[in-house]
């Protein structure tokens, strides 16, 4: 089952991406493609010689009726909204979270208690003058008991408390602590040193420096530079919508041979805007996002041996997330 072995809720980290919507739980993690469709697209029958297509994920609810996942955009209308505004609740991200359970719930069993989760934010809206509201409409739209149908099947999920954060805080916590939410032992000392942390995402690059659990807020960044600029720089892209060009990079079909290298110089430049030299201070720096994942055998090299890349940095955020929470529970029953 997806729960907690102990206490009255289950524990998970929810890492809102704008490429995919990862999960993590006690029983491990999930990606979940971050594709919207309206509902609408006339299936056509199985055609002699050609391969049969399976639909993708159909949500309905209050929210409206809805494609998601991966294929999505090949089913019915884009839904193709980057703008901030949508992590605050718009129906896309109702479709996206009830999708992204359905599948979880697939893979591990249905919930069986309500969940406590940490959400993982881009930086940008949760800082500034508009910060609080918008921690406050996350909170409103995740919060209570929801319902849905996935493919005609009956669901239904309670959402007891919401919390959130940076979406860095969570790779600085997968990095510091056990899935029991304790401190790794030889890395607990770097915590009250400088550490770095560089997320890639689908549409931004995130810069984080922590110091003795204190955010060094000259070096927080945050830039609309991520995986999405690399599909804009491959030849011909404005014949697709970029959910179809990352569900092609996702199945290496994608040619970015010449692409990528002007992206990574692009992503370097953004760090050297922001941090320059002074990493070289750092005690650590943290690569993590799907973006680390594609330029692992290059940009870590630049840090000198500084650069930290874990062992799946797709899902690093949602990891940490969790880790956070499981730590929270654990200081609680002390």
């Amino acid at each position: 089952m997806a729960t907690t072995k102990k206490g009255k809720t289950a524990l998970m980290g929810f890492d809102a991406g704008m490429g995919a919507i990862k999960l993590y739980g006690e029983h491990g993690g999930l990606q979940f493609q971050s594709q919207v469709a309206h509902n609408g697209t006339q299936k056509v029958a199985a055609v002699m010689g050609l391969a049969r297509q399976l639909a993708p994920l159909h949500v309905e609810s209050a929210q409206g009726s809805f494609y998601v996942g991966p294929d999505a955009h090949s089913w019915g209308r884009a839904v193709e909204n980057l703008n901030y505004e949508r992590l605050t609740g718009a129906p896309e991200m109702y479709a996206l979270l009830f999708g992204s359970l359905t599948r979880y719930a697939q893979q591990h069993g249905s919930f069986d208690r309500p969940l406590s989760i940490v959400v993982g934010m881009p930086q940008e809206p949760i800082t500034g003058p508009d910060a609080q509201d918008n921690i406050n409409a996350v909170k409103k739209w995740m919060t209570g008991t929801h319902q849905w149908q996935a493919d005609g099947e009956e669901h239904k999920v309670e959402i007891a408390d919401v919390k959130v954060t940076s979406q860095p805080v969570g790779a600085l916590f997968d990095y510091l602590l056990t899935e029991d939410g304790h401190f790794i032992s030889n890395r607990k000392a770097a915590f009250k040193s400088e550490v770095g942390i560089i997320s890639i995402g689908f549409n931004t690059i995130e810069l984080l420096v922590v110091q003795d659990r204190k955010i060094v807020q000259k070096f927080a960044a945050g830039t609309t530079a991520g995986v999405r600029r690399l599909l804009d720089l491959v030849k011909d892209s404005n014949s697709y919508t970029l959910g179809e060009l990352d569900t092609l990079l996702r199945s290496k079909s994608l040619d970015i041979k010449t692409a990528l290298p002007i992206w990574e110089s692009e992503v370097s430049g953004v760090i050297g805007q922001h941090w320059g030299t002074t990493w070289k201070r750092f005690n650590k720096i943290l690569l993590v996002g799907g973006g680390a994942a594609l330029l692992k055998n290059t940009l870590p090299y630049k840090f000198n041996g500084k650069a930290f890349v874990p062992d799946n940095p797709v899902s690093s955020i949602s990891r940490g997330l969790y880790k956070l929470r499981v730590q929270a529970e654990n200081r609680k029953r002390k």
